[in-house]
Formats: C-alpha cells, sequence, structure tokens
C-alpha cells in the first residue's frame, strides 16, 4: 500500500529545514528529501563564518546554526531522507510521484520546493593528480579554521568568497597568498580593501600550474605559479590550498512535461509571496522562488518557508485558518513547553 504525505519538501537547507518545522506546527504529514549526505544547504560551506542578519538573534556560526535549524525541523518528527536525489515529479491522479536516483517513488499530496540554487559542487582544479589531495591539503572549502594556523597558505581565486577566506585566515596563518588568473579581482572593494589591510598578498594573471607532493606522496608541498603576462613561474614551499573558483550547478529536478512552471533567468520558479506556483499542488519557499520584492536574506527565507505552509495547508484544507496560531497560544506547544519550563527550573534551584 502507498504510503501519502500531505507535503514533501525537496531540499533541506534553511528553506527546507524550516518549512518541515512550520508543516509540522500545522499538523501536516511531513517528508523532506535531501540529495547531499548532510542537511544544511549552502551554509554547510561556511560552518566557521558568523551569521549576524536573523532578527533577534546573536551571532552565530554557521555550523551551530545548521544544527539548531536540524533540531528545530525535527520538532515534530517528519520523515527526512538524506543523499536521495530527486529526478522526476509526476501527477497521477489525486497525487504526485516523486521519482529519485535511487530508482524508489514516493507519494505526496503537494510538493513543496526548496532547493535553493540547485545541487552545487565546487569547480575542482583541473591540474593531473590534483584529486588524491583533497583528503589532505587541497581544500574546496574552509570546514576549520584551526587546521590553519601557523601555516603557509595559498588561495586561487579572486571572488569574494576566496577574499573572505584569506581575511579569516589571516590572522591565525604564517602567510596567505592570493593567486587570480585575472587582471583585476572580481569580489567587492571593500572585501579587497579589508585584504590587504590584512596583510594578505594578491597575485593577479597568476595561475597554479603543478602540484609537487612530499616525499611520502600523501599532501602538497610545493606549488608552481605563473604570470600569463611575464610568462614567469615560480615555486614555493606551501602547507595548505585552498581553491575558490565558484560551484557548477545541477538542476536537481524535472517536470512531466504538463507541469511545467515558468522561469525566471532559465532557473528561479516564478511564483507569489504565498509560496504558490502556476501549478496546483506545487508550492516553493527560499532562493528557488522568484517574485516581486524577493528577500534573498536567511530571514526572507523563513517567511517564504511559512507562507508556502500557509498554502499547503489551506490548498489541502479549504476551511483551515491561512496563517499558524502563534506559538505563545499553540496547542502543539503546551506540553513543550512545560517541559522546558521545569528543566530551567531544575537548573536554577
Amino acid at each position: 500500500m502507498q504510503d501519502v504525505y500531505d507535503v514533501t519538501i525537496i531540499g533541506g537547507g534553511p528553506a527546507g529545514l524550516y518549512s518541515a518545522f512550520y508543516s509540522g506546527l500545522r499538523g501536516l504529514k511531513t517528508k523532506l528529501i535531501e540529495s547531499q549526505d548532510q542537511l544544511g544547504g549552502k551554509v554547510l560551506l561556511y560552518p566557521e563564518k558568523l551569521i549576524w542578519d536573523i532578527g533577534g538573534h546573536p551571532p552565530i556560526l554557521g555550523e551551530q546554526f545548521v544544527k539548531q535549524l536540524i533540531a528545530q525541523a525535527k520538532t515534530f518528527d517528519p520523515t527526512i531522507l538524506t543523499g536521495t536525489k530527486v529526478d522526476y515529479i509526476e501527477r497521477q491522479e489525486d497525487n504526485f510521484v516523486i521519482h529519485t536516483a535511487l530508482g524508489d517513488k514516493h507519494y505526496s499530496k503537494t510538493i513543496l520546493l526548496a532547493v535553493g540554487g540547485g545541487i552545487i559542487n565546487p569547480q575542482k582544479l583541473t591540474l593531473e593528480g590534483a584529486e588524491k589531495y583533497e583528503m589532505t591539503n587541497l581544500h574546496y572549502t574552509v570546514q576549520s579554521y584551526q587546521r590553519f594556523v601557523d601555516k603557509e597558505i595559498i588561495i586561487s581565486g579572486g571572488g569574494n568568497a576566496a577574499l573572505d577566506w584569506a581575511v579569516e585566515l589571516s590572522p591565525i596563518a604564517k602567510n596567505v597568498t592570493i593567486v587570480y588568473r585575472k587582471e583585476t579581482l572580481s569580489a567587492h572593494e571593500a572585501t579587497i580593501k579589508e585584504a590587504l589591510a590584512a596583510g594578505v598578498q594578491i597575485e593577479c594573471n597568476t595561475t597554479i600550474t603543478k602540484l609537487s607532493a612530499n616525499t611520502d606522496k600523501t599532501a602538497i608541498q610545493l606549488v608552481t605559479c605563473e604570470n600569463s603576462k611575464t610568462k614567469q613561474s615560480y615555486t614555493r614551499q606551501i602547507d595548505e590550498v585552498i581553491v575558490s573558483h565558484g560551484y557548477n550547478r545541477e538542476a536537481s529536478l524535472t517536470f512531466e512535461e504538463s507541469m511545467t512552471i515558468p522561469k525566471k533567468d532559465n532557473y528561479y520558479y516564478e511564483g507569489k509571496a504565498t509560496g504558490e506556483t502556476t501549478q496546483p499542488g506545487i508550492f516553493a519557499a527560499g532562493d528557488i522562488l522568484s517574485f516581486e520584492g524577493k528577500i534573498h536574506l536567511l530571514l526572507g527565507t523563513f517567511q517564504d518557508a511559512a507562507n508556502a505552509v500557509n498554502s499547503v495547508k489551506t490548498y489541502l484544507e479549504p476551511t483551515a485558518y491561512r496563517n499558524a496560531v502563534v506559538s505563545s497560544h499553540n496547542e502543539m506547544f503546551k506540553e513543550k513547553n512545560r517541559s522546558i519550563i521545569e528543566k530551567q527550573l531544575v537548573h536554577s534551584n
């Protein structure tokens, strides 16, 4: 017998995670499907960066923020699948059928798209043998600052991410050098000034041309770079190599032909601030949704998610209230509130 969910959320970043929480709050049977092995979306790329722009929330590290989002998403025990890429969605009678790359089928009354910018994979260094160093000292993201203490670091890339990492690492590293293939950096001018003020060495028209291993062939010891204008090259000893060449974006799913949704810039789904798309039963939240007045910040993501879930609720139950009861008066939280207050009283005594 088919197990049919009220709503299936596709995407496990901030939009998807908050949607899972809010759909539970609204009493919906909920499933969340994420293509990556971990929940958290793009925030996982910057685990040690501080997030400041969430209303009423003190600055928080990306890693901790993701942990809290996941814990919140699990409040009402949704079904969560990771490492599961959605390939194709079709409509059959009253339900949607979700086909995955694993060959599985999932059934749902509604779909909530929260796939952000799609499945993102870093553009890798195109040098022979580079992949063997990915387990040691060749990095495409910075997971922990601690390993870079007192290290000689070279960063390939000239965008905001590359410069941000250079600024963050310069106070703890022995030395940080940026190499960029073009004449001028593409990062914001303020970020470039900050990097220069922090003592970051910047070399434009320069690319990494060779990686040389240490004696046991496990890690990079020497990096050779070449200036495309002067044709001069140099080799220097290095401890860590960071590559920030941007990301390849892979669209995470397709629909049957009759379910086409208009797109902006050939990717983002056009819809309403209420999370509705042109297809009945398909809703969206977060970066994937485009509408007039869109706020491309985390705080906007949460409003998107709440609006989309409220639209799902009234689509399934037309007589339901448009909005959920606020948490301070919501019956769903009475027992949870009591338990939290009792624990606080115990700790205070």
